[in-house]
């Protein structure tokens, strides 16, 4: 599972490449505390089993959030974030809702899992499989899987079969905040907070806190001749 530390990198060289001119520290910072609120669940598992990757790690909210946001942008007569912010505000406001679902919660979900439709569907999937280019088998994928077989008219197909770990009532997922999830904490407990788990995080890591200073300080300018 990714850090936090991880997240804020992986969002800095989001936010270094798509932003454009409309990244500064105004924008990156409020994007960095985007990414920590989905890691308010943390606490939020001390007092409910809705708990770590269920109550605020799902994409429900984003869903949420970009609906309101595209009412106010294309529906009313007078946005109040055009018309307070700007292009600027636009384009940092529609960058939040994909650092949300794509810079926490879509990451969580190739990492360990996650309950991605919560309240609406209470069910963690993760994504596992491979993706390789066989001189025999041709294209080898096993991210989606398809179910054969016969359906209710006899006929061969199936849908995707999407891979799901549990719900929470079966799945509990430990933090440093909360070490041992639904169980008596004991006096010695060992809290581990990561920072890099595995050679590819810690590559994250450097890179993508280098893209974003070097973001800073090159900028999208040429140099003049």
């Amino acid at each position: 599972m990714p850090s936090l530390v991880v997240h804020y990198a992986f969002v800095g060289l989001l936010a270094a490449t798509l932003l454009g001119a409309a990244f500064d520290r105004r924008s990156l910072l409020l994007s960095l505390v985007v990414v920590t609120v989905p890691d308010a669940d943390a606490f939020i598992a001390l007092v409910s089993q809705f708990g770590h990757r269920t109550a605020t790690t799902n994409l429900v909210i984003p869903a949420i959030v970009a609906g309101v946001l595209a009412f106010d942008l294309y529906a009313r007569e007078e946005s109040y974030v055009r018309g307070r912010w700007g292009a600027y505000g636009v384009r940092v406001a529609w960058f939040c809702v994909v650092v949300y679902a794509v810079g926490h919660v879509l990451f969580d979900a190739v990492t360990g899992g996650a309950n991605l439709l919560w309240p609406i569907h209470d069910e963690f999937y993760v994504v596992r499989g491979k993706l390789e280019l066989s001189s025999q088998r041709g294209i080898v994928q096993t991210f989606v899987e398809w179910n054969g077989g016969n359906g209710a008219n006899g006929g061969g197909g199936g849908g995707p079969s999407l891979r799901s770990i549990g719900n929470t009532s079966t799945v509990q997922m430990d933090t440093g905040v909360d070490p041992t999830p639904g169980k008596r904490e004991p006096e010695n407990v060992d809290r581990i907070f990561p920072v890099a788990r595995g050679g590819w995080q810690l590559y994250l890591l450097v890179t993508g806190t280098l893209a974003t200073v070097a973001r800073f300080v090159v900028g999208y300018d040429l140099p003049e001749e």
